[in-house]
């Protein structure tokens, strides 16, 4: 019996020491799985590079119509705000004196004409009869007198025609091009052009086609020359560089037109250089006065890196990408960003096109710390 009782003690002993001896196997610490990360590489492909800036529309032309004789309103034939075409008729002041006048003019003119057809003949019957001597010097210089008076007579008489004709059409007030006319500022019936001061009697402005006002800063505008000398680009090929541009409600640049003017000196106030867009308006679509977005596209396309916008980060030191190493560590690399494509966001400076970029599971990537990266589905963005 004792026998048999050291035995149970020495298996139950081995039991508590194997089922100790799990427990210890139990408890060993295992590290947690490494964070699973989304990565890419950027995307390399053509991208049409812009230069951005906020402008101004203005009209290409826009004039006062003024009462340029004095006179009563006898007519206005248009309507308010009407797109009327060069030379239509907008207002009448009273006509008929100035059309007299005209006929007066013309009739004075008719007389001296006369005139001086009569001095002229008389003129050259003497210089005939002086060239047979069988008159006198005196009577030929008589002659030649009155016909250079009466070559003065008929030129005054034509230029008071020509004067009565110039009152008579200024009494005829016309577009003098293609616009939009105001609303009028006088009714039929009121006298006009009394004063000193023209009376202005509507305002007609020209919307198609329409300019487009813009500034480019300094350093643009170095580095805009410099990029077109390596190119050889002339003044004249400049002027055909394409201007977009965009209403503040619209996301693309459907209005479409080309540098006009670019001015010879920057402002030494703001540091920029005025540059003027022409565009095609046809449906009077821009009025002049609106702010809006322009871009001159760079006509040349050039190869970019790309990222997904979403990667950039920002701190202090600038914006900032996410990369593994080798080791599949993260790295935090500053980086220099170009314009926003799509969804997509050029890389001037900071990357290669082997450079793993996290682009999925950021806050998981620390810098410092290993990574399980995961290969995100490419992207492209075009432009």
């Amino acid at each position: 019996m004792p026998r048999r009782c050291r035995l149970a003690d020495v298996f139950a002993f081995l039991a508590a020491m194997a089922v100790l001896a799990a427990c210890e196997q139990g408890n060993q610490y295992v590290p947690p799985p490494l964070p699973k990360v989304a990565v890419a590489k950027p995307a390399k492909q053509p991208i049409t590079r812009y230069l951005d800036a906020t402008g101004s529309t203005a009209a290409v032309n826009s004039a006062d119509l003024v009462a340029r004789v004095p006179g009563f309103i006898e007519t206005i034939n248009y309507d308010d705000g009407a797109a009327v075409k060069k030379g239509a008729l907008l207002f009448t002041i009273e006509l008929e004196p100035y059309r007299v006048k005209l006929e007066q003019a013309k009739a004075a003119e008719e007389s001296a004409q006369s005139a001086f057809n009569q001095q002229q003949a008389a003129y050259e019957r003497s210089a005939e009869l002086i060239k047979q001597k069988v008159t006198t010097q005196a009577l030929y210089d008589q002659a030649l007198a009155n016909r250079d008076a009466a070559q003065a007579t008929l030129d005054n008489a034509r230029s008071n025609t020509r004067l009565a004709a110039i009152n008579y059409d200024y009494a005829q007030v016309k577009a003098p091009f293609d616009g939009v006319v105001s609303a009028r500022t006088v009714s039929v019936g009121s006298y006009v052009g009394g004063s000193a001061t023209p009376t202005v009697l509507a305002t007609i402005v020209q919307l198609d086609p329409i300019y487009v006002n813009f500034n480019v800063s300094e350093q643009d505008v170095i580095r805009v020359r410099a990029a077109l000398a390596k190119r050889g680009v002339t003044r004249d090929d400049l002027m055909k560089y394409r201007v977009e541009v965009a209403l503040q409600d619209e996301t693309d640049y459907p209005h479409v037109g080309h540098i006009d003017y670019i001015a010879p000196t920057l402002n030494p106030q703001t540091g920029t250089l005025a540059v003027r867009g022409v565009l095609q308006n046809p449906k009077h679509v821009l009025l002049s006065g609106y702010f809006v977005r322009v871009r001159v596209p760079n006509p040349t396309k050039e190869v970019s890196l790309l990222v997904p916008d979403v990667a950039l980060g920002s701190d202090q030191g600038g914006r900032y990408v996410l990369v593994l190493n080798d080791d599949n560590v993260v790295e935090q690399r500053k980086v220099e960003i170009g314009p926003l494509v799509g969804s997509m966001r050029v890389i001037d400076k900071g990357l290669t096109e082997n450079d793993r970029v996290v682009v999925s599971g950021l806050l998981r990537a620390i810098p410092g710390q290993k990574v399980d990266p995961q290969a995100a589905p490419a992207k492209t963005a075009a432009r």
